[in-house]
């Protein structure tokens, strides 16, 4: 068990087409012996889509995690002071969130986890899925790769041609990245083929 007796912060975002990529993905951190503690934005915990509606997705992280998500931003609050975490994973990450962390602004539940865990100078690793990752969100990718505490889940362009401007994670990588933030490594390489 890679992770025994780590408590992991996971969180996601609207990116709702790679929800079902990321669920397994908890299921494996719970496998490997985390504790996980799941947050979710507040498009993840009231908009239905195509791909599943809020039940869906909330009854699958209780089953996963045991635990009901977090979906307020006071209920996200104490994950710095009481130190509930070792690190938050924000996969699915957004280019609207990943520019608001950039920025400074904590408007969501996922943002509030993120900003109350990094005040304590702990990791905190993000997956993105963002349409504009190349385009109007390159800047705040910039800014996040050389913000301390911030550890990237390797990523490229998901669709060169017909969405230039789109970056993806190697979701099967967040392991991988959470073990090496939690030493408080970056790994590599971070720009990989999605």
């Amino acid at each position: 068990m890679r992770l025994k007796g780590i408590r992991i912060g996971f969180a996601l975002t609207g990116s709702h087409c790679t929800l079902d990529e990321v669920m397994p993905k908890i299921q494996e951190l719970v496998d490997e012996g985390a504790e996980v503690f799941s947050i979710v934005s507040f498009a993840v915990d009231t908009i239905d889509t195509r791909f599943g509606t809020v039940q869906k997705w909330r009854d699958l992280l209780k089953q996963i995690t045991g635990k009901e998500p977090i979906n307020t931003i006071s209920g996200a609050e104490p994950v710095g002071p009481k130190q509930l975490v070792d690190v938050v994973v924000i996969a699915p990450c957004t280019g609207n969130t990943m520019a608001k962390l950039a920025n400074g602004i904590t408007d969501t539940p996922v943002l509030m986890a993120a900003k109350a865990h990094l005040r304590n100078q702990r990791p905190v690793v993000l997956a993105i899925s963002t349409n504009d990752g190349l385009g109007m969100n390159a800047k705040n990718l910039g800014l996040l790769l050389n913000t301390k505490n911030i550890y990237m889940v390797p990523f490229g362009q998901d669709s060169p041609t017909g969405k230039p401007n789109s970056l993806k994670s190697r979701m099967d990588l967040i392991i991988d990245t959470i073990e090496h933030a939690l030493q408080g490594k970056q790994i590599q390489p971070i720009l990989v083929q999605p």
